[in-house]
Parts: structure tokens; C-alpha cells; sequence
């Protein structure tokens, strides 16, 4: 069963029904038991980060999520504001993030040339893939994914970077380090592509 954390900044509704497209028991919940039972984890994410950071302290599920995250290295899925969580901080705030990535979260920084391009990003894009991984199993250079976001993740090792994707500059889009997974893309937006991703994440990380 995955449990999808609900602490009032994502759109965990969503992600459950791609889930149940193909099959798999997901529950969204912010009860800690549940949490602690799951065999996976989605941390959603939509909104600013110091409020999102807020929303997880006064839900009280920190210590939960450190525990099954850091502890028992149960797999977790962090989708766009939720991958950016789990960074040391971000440019958009003063909070510290949970630091379960080697990584900040900065804002978008464009060169001359490329200062026409709008913040946010939003809209369709390509991924590169730059290491083998098995949540984008089957992803290719005709994949597209959903993006809408002002701040993205920059990892400060290389091998927690999956891929990247191109807007002005190169970013990190979907990032690794052990049992934790992110995307800075909405899977539960990019119709098969994301579902596909989904689905390598349940059955396969």
C-alpha cells in the first residue's frame, strides 16, 4: 500500500486516481500509523515552501516521515514542491527543509539571451535521462511531462541527478539518493508518460 501524504499543500487526489488506474492501493492520509504501515510513500507538493515546511511541522509528521524515510528506507516518491522538501533550503524562504538531499532549492537565474523565457515554467518539456533508474524505466526522448514551477532543486552531487531538463537553462529535474526518489514534473499531470512513471514506482523501486 503507498500512502500519500496529505498536509493541505498538493493535490494528492490526483495521484490517487492514476494510481488506481492501474491497480495499486494508495491512501491519502495525513494519520501517522497509516504512514508508519505503508510500503511506500508520495510526499505531493504545490505552493511556497516556507508554508509547505509549516504544514508538515504542525501535521506533526516529520519525525514520522524522518523515521520511515531515514531509518527504515522506505521508498518515497517527492513530487514538485514535495522533491524541493526535500532539500537543506530554498531561495524562496528562511525555513530549513527536511535535508534528506544533499541540495537547495534556488529560483530560475537567466542569462541575457534567454531573459524572454517566462517564470514559471509551465508547461510540456522533455526530460534527459542521465542515469539508469527504475522509476523512469521506458523513458525515452519522445517522453513529455508536465512542469509548472518558479524554483527547482540543484543537487550537489552528481549521482543524485537522474535527469534534466532545459528552460533557459539545464536543471535538475528528477533526482535520487537511496530509497528517495523526486520529480520537479507532475506525473499525475502527464498522461501516459506519468502514469508510466507511477507505475515504475510502485512496482519497481
Amino acid at each position: 500500500m503507498i500512502a500519500i501524504v496529505n498536509y493541505g499543500a498538493g493535490n494528492p487526489g490526483s495521484i490517487s486516481n492514476m494510481l488506481s488506474r492501474i491497480g495499486v492501493e494508495a491512501v491519502i492520509t495525513a494519520d501517522a500509523g497509516v504512514i508508519t504501515a505503508a510500503q511506500k510513500l508520495i510526499l505531493p507538493g504545490v505552493g511556497a515552501f516556507d508554508a509547505a515546511m509549516a504544514n508538515l511541522e504542525k501535521s506533526g509528521l516529520i519525525p514520522v516521515l524522518d523515521r520511515q524515510v531515514r531509518d527504515r528506507g522506505v521508498p518515497i516518491l517527492g513530487i514538485c514542491l514535495g522533491m524541493q522538501l526535500f532539500s537543506k533550503r530554498s531561495e524562496e524562504g528562511k525555513t530549513p527543509g527536511l535535508g534528506w538531499l544533499d541540495a537547495e532549492t534556488v529560483r530560475f537565474q537567466f542569462d541575457p539571451a534567454h531573459a524572454h523565457l517566462k517564470i514559471p515554467h509551465m508547461g510540456w518539456n522533455s526530460i534527459q535521462v542521465l542515469r539508469g533508474s527504475p522509476i523512469l524505466d521506458g523513458s525515452d526522448e519522445d517522453s513529455r511531462y508536465y512542469f509548472v514551477h518558479s524554483y527547482h532543486v540543484r543537487c550537489a552531487r552528481e549521482e543524485n541527478v537522474l535527469a534534466v531538463t532545459r528552460h533557459g537553462e539545464l536543471f535538475h529535474s528528477a533526482v535520487i539518493s537511496g530509497n528517495i526518489y523526486g520529480t520537479q514534473f507532475h506525473p499525475e499531470k502527464s498522461h501516459k508518460f506519468g502514469l508510466r512513471l507511477l507505475e515504475n514506482f510502485s512496482r519497481k523501486a
